[in-house]
């Protein structure tokens, strides 16, 4: 069994005899084997270690994911209240990958600073495989600080402490005296300056597992995981409750925050699934802001602790821009995706014929996600909803041996050849799928590969070979010039 996960380890889902064979090809087409091994080991790799940042305000946090991702794209402001459009990032350090989930700076102060950080820390841990916890060093811990601790020691998870805003040796007294709190060493950092980042990412990937434990599908036995995510009050509640036959979610349009996850074992078509419900996040005009991030946070949890996500929109409003950011979150997690269109019972002739148009313009990129227009008030058509969960788990485990899909290229390149640019014309010499879940290729070519014509070989694969629900990553691999050939 162990010799099994090892040889998968190296070469994606290769077997073997396809690996011996995949290598000589290219070596023939004059590629290193490093280079393909690496490629085909970063496209194969299964779900990544996630991290979560957290600690209170203004201590540093969304510095220091710019930091540690290596660009400004969690929004840094010096008062709380900022709203993010994304929580995750990827990041690299010492040739490892992992995921952030940043939970940087917004304060809630209505309920009170204690209730904002501590909602906010549980629905990043809850996705976590490892924590960062930042405390600003200047002031030391404070309350709020200690109450984050009680989290982290309930949560279980391993724990970095970072003292951040040690921008200079006299800085470590400071940091010394967060000894205290019991989390272990803390690690000086000036993430402003990038004083001390090294050692504690060094610290962050003792801490993170080489690959998560992947609690879901069917090797393990347990349910499959759908995330029923949407915008506030589009019905994520009433669904549930609609598919569980009871009700076991307060469904409210005006109710308070709820911080508790709701996970629901329920058998439908004679499977028993695992519901992941986001609904709680109620909108007050007052916390309109805070209510939207918290829900992007929430979002981004339910769906890394998922397969599937089914994403609910509210047909008797125009699709928004929230949807679509809902949408594209599901994408870049890589998981399965199913739309479910609530309240179709509602709409009369007209709004359906608009409803169309907009699906078209504002949601063909995800055109090949199953699709199911369903009212969770009546239980219209949720019978529908299981075949199109299972169509897109389905899509999302597919694999293409790689024999059949480099005659696909072959046929694909010779009839549609990428456009000639500054006098060259890049091909595509040949490929490989490395990994499953979401399907991960990985294209060896002779130049640089445009982004519209990535998107049509990504067409044309759908189009052959199914991949329904599922989103595709493709990477692309160039032969690096060994000397002119004349």
């Amino acid at each position: 069994m162990n010799d099994q996960i090892d040889s998968a380890d190296e070469h994606g889902e290769l077997g073997d005899a396809e690996y011996a064979d995949f290598m000589e090809l290219a070596a023939q087409e004059g590629f290193e084997p490093e280079e393909v091994e690496g490629a085909i080991g970063e496209a194969g790799h299964g779900p990544l270690p996630v991290l979560a940042v957290v600690g209170r305000p203004n201590v540093g946090k969304s510095t220091l994911v710019n930091r540690i991702i290596g660009r400004r794209e969690a929004v840094v402001e010096d008062k709380p209240g900022v709203t993010r459009d994304r929580v995750t990032y990827e990041a690299e350090w010492a040739g490892r990958r992992f995921k952030i989930v940043d939970t940087g700076g917004w304060e809630q102060d209505v309920l009170g600073i204690d209730a904002s950080v501590a909602a906010q820390a549980e629905y990043a841990i809850e996705a976590a495989d490892a924590v960062v916890f930042v405390v600003d060093s200047t002031v030391g811990a404070t309350d709020t600080d200690t109450a984050v601790v009680r989290l982290l020691r309930k949560a279980g998870k391993p724990v970095v402490l970072c003292a951040n805003k040690v921008d200079g040796p006299s800085g470590e007294a400071d940091a010394t005296a967060l000894w205290s709190l019991g989390l272990g060493e803390p690690h000086p950092v000036s993430s402003l300056h990038g004083r001390g980042t090294g050692d504690m990412l060094d610290a962050v990937l003792e801490a993170l597992p080489e690959a998560p434990a992947q609690t879901f599908g069917t090797a393990l036995g347990g349910p499959r995981r759908i995330a029923l995510i949407g915008r506030p009050n589009v019905g994520k509640s009433s669904l549930l409750n609609k598919v569980a036959g009871q009700d076991r979610v307060v469904v409210n349009e005006i109710a308070g925050t709820t911080r508790d996850p709701v996970d629901e074992l329920i058998e439908l078509g004679g499977v028993v699934w695992k519901f992941i419900d986001t609904a709680g996040i109620r909108r007050r005009v007052h916390l309109q802001e805070g209510a939207d991030y918290y829900a992007s946070l929430r979002t981004a949890a339910a769906v890394e602790k998922a397969e599937v996500a089914v994403v609910l929109i509210d047909t008797s409003e125009s699709i928004s821009v929230q949807d679509q950011r809902i949408i594209t979150m599901a994408v870049e997690a890589g998981r399965a995706l199913v739309i479910a269109y609530n309240k179709w019972d509602t709409l009369d002739e007209e709004r359906r014929y608009y409803l169309e148009r907009e699906i078209e313009t504002e949601l063909a990129q995800v055109a090949w996600a199953p699709r199911v227009n369903v009212s969770a008030r009546t239980g219209r058509h949720m019978e529908k909803l299981v075949p199109a969960i299972e169509t897109a788990l389905a899509g999302w485990e597919t694999r293409v041996p790689t024999g059949r899909l480099n005659a696909f290229l072959g046929e694909l390149v010779a009839a549609h050849p990428h456009p000639v640019r500054g006098g060259k014309q890049p091909r595509i010499l040949f490929g490989t799928q490395a990994g499953t879940k979401p399907p991960r290729f990985v294209l060896f070519a002779s130049g640089f590969i445009e982004a519209g014509y990535r998107r049509f070989v990504e067409r044309r694969l759908r189009e052959e070979f199914g991949f329904e629900g599922t989103p595709i990553h493709i990477s692309v691999r160039v032969r690096e010039k060994r000397g002119r050939k004349k």
